[in-house]
């Protein structure tokens, strides 16, 4: 992949950010629903409702708003949020560092579960471990994972009360951190204690988002290591002796990986979406929540920065998964 290319794919991520920007904004705009009308108490005056108006740009043309966002967004600014007060750039920086933690959490069980259980259903082809994978991830696939994020909470945080079910650490904790990111900054400084009180609130969560991705790359695995175990070089491995186990791992996953790690990129993605809602459920103070809290208040200059935010992350990652695509596959990097 030259370096060409990946400067092309970055110029063409400029007029999708665009469109996606003008396309949000002026939905946003023609949905009815007043965002002043919710902040005002009732029986305010007509001259505080224009005064909060002409604050916050609504009283302006659609494109005189957008001009004036795109130039604060070239600006480094997102705006002011309607109902907490508070730079969105700032409100969302601060809460991004939550969500990060979450997805990468669900991502590394989901890619650990995914692949012992492809491997599992390979090496056991035919018995009763392949049909048990086949089963279970069945099952995980047909239960979204907002879902499985309520019968964690029925089940665990409520019947069998051994997990926390809400928040994002103990509040009982003494802790002073100096940045978001907790989890790294408690393992750094050595706070033990700290830290296993993050994973405990991380685990409910995590597992639900990472269910159904766990399915879809065990299943998507296995099918590339039953092809790769078909090739001329596993049965040369097979005549010079070698046992099954140093087979499969060996030669047919190394060549097994190049599907499984493009639809991990892929499902990343839509791991980072699944966010919302599960950290709704779970009460976690990430990104996700913060969005779902601005579509309810209909605070505009928040959903915006949160849709923009999501797509740059999604572009983002398309890129990082191209290249390592073409890392892991010498045709394509030659090509």
């Amino acid at each position: 992949m030259s370096i060409a290319y990946l400067i092309r794919r970055l110029l063409m991520a400029i007029p999708t950010l665009f469109g996606i920007a003008i396309v949000v904004f002026v939905l946003l705009r023609v949905v009815p629903g007043d965002p002043i009308a919710m902040m005002i108490p009732p029986g305010a005056h007509e001259q505080d409702i224009a005064r909060l108006r002409a604050l916050y740009g609504l009283d302006r043309p659609i494109a005189v708003q957008l001009l004036h966002w795109f130039s604060d967004l070239l600006q480094g600014r997102f705006g002011l949020s309607i109902s907490l007060r508070q730079p969105v750039l700032e409100l969302i920086l601060g809460r991004f560092p939550a969500t990060l933690e979450l997805a990468l959490t669900a991502m590394l069980l989901a890619t650990t579960l995914g692949i012992l259980l492809g491997v599992a259903a390979v090496y056991w082809r035919g018995g009763w471990a392949e049909a048990l994978v086949d089963g279970l991830s069945g099952l995980a696939m047909a239960i979204p994972d907002f879902l499985w994020g309520l019968l964690f909470i029925l089940g665990l945080g409520v019947l069998l009360p051994v997990l926390p079910i809400s928040g994002r650490i103990d509040p009982r904790l003494e802790t002073h951190f100096r940045t978001e990111f907790y989890l790294a900054e408690s393992l750094l400084r050595g706070e033990f204690a700290v830290t296993g009180s993050l994973l405990a609130h991380l685990v409910l969560p995590a597992t639900a988002l990472a269910l159904p991705l766990t399915a879809a790359l065990a299943r998507i695995l296995k099918s590339a290591l039953n092809e790769a175990m078909s090739q001329d070089y596993i049965l040369m491995a097979r005549a010079r002796g070698f046992g099954k186990a140093r087979i499969i791992w060996r030669y047919a996953f190394r060549n097994a990986l190049v599907p499984t790690v493009t639809l991990s990129g892929v499902q990343f993605t839509f791991l980072i979406g699944g966010t919302v809602l599960v950290e709704r459920i779970f009460s976690y103070p990430g990104i996700g929540n913060l969005a779902i809290g601005a579509v309810i208040d209909r605070d505009l200059p928040l959903i915006q920065g949160v849709v923009l935010t999501f797509a740059v992350l999604f572009i983002a990652l398309n890129l990082l998964i191209d290249m390592t695509y073409a890392l892991l596959n010498p045709r394509v990097r030659h090509g």
